[in-house]
């Protein structure tokens, strides 16, 4: 009974340990090439004069968002890495502005949140020239301090 036991308690203990491992996602780079890294102080000073992209799925947009921000959710099926491969994933360029230099900021849920990494990436690669990407708390940073959210 006791080995049985042992055994159950290992087996537990590998499990929550691979559960934790596979739930942490990298982080993302500190920076991008072709995009400006903003924070919540740049995101709450232009709230209402650059349009604000949410690249998260489309329900948690429709659970909650940045007040005013445009849905425009990335499907991601690529690695989590610098070089993925944007062909294994979805993501719809007709939802942003077709001036290419009219300033954009992209958010997803922080700095784990390879989805507005690779928004932004892409958005560079179709010739945006000022592509503000909100890394650093994404929606639950902004949410947490209160700003406005529908």
């Amino acid at each position: 009974m006791l080995k049985k036991i042992s055994v159950l308690a290992v087996v537990c203990i590998m499990a929550l340990g691979a559960s934790t491992a596979m739930a942490e996602k990298p982080l993302t780079p500190e920076s991008l090439k072709g995009a400006t890294v903003v924070d919540d102080a740049f995101v709450k000073a232009n709230h209402g004069k650059i349009k604000i992209y949410d690249v998260r799925k489309k329900a948690e947009y429709v659970e909650s968002h940045i007040a005013g921000a445009i849905a425009a959710p990335y499907d991601e099926k690529s690695e989590l890495a610098v070089n993925f491969d944007a062909s294994k994933d979805k993501f719809d360029l007709s939802k942003f502005p077709s001036d290419k230099k009219e300033p954009i900021i992209v958010y997803c849920n922080g700095p784990r949140c390879w989805k507005s990494y690779k928004a932004a990436v892409l958005l560079i690669k179709a010739g945006h020239t000022k592509v503000d990407w909100y890394r650093n708390d994404g929606f639950p940073g902004w949410k947490a301090k209160g700003y406005p959210v529908e």
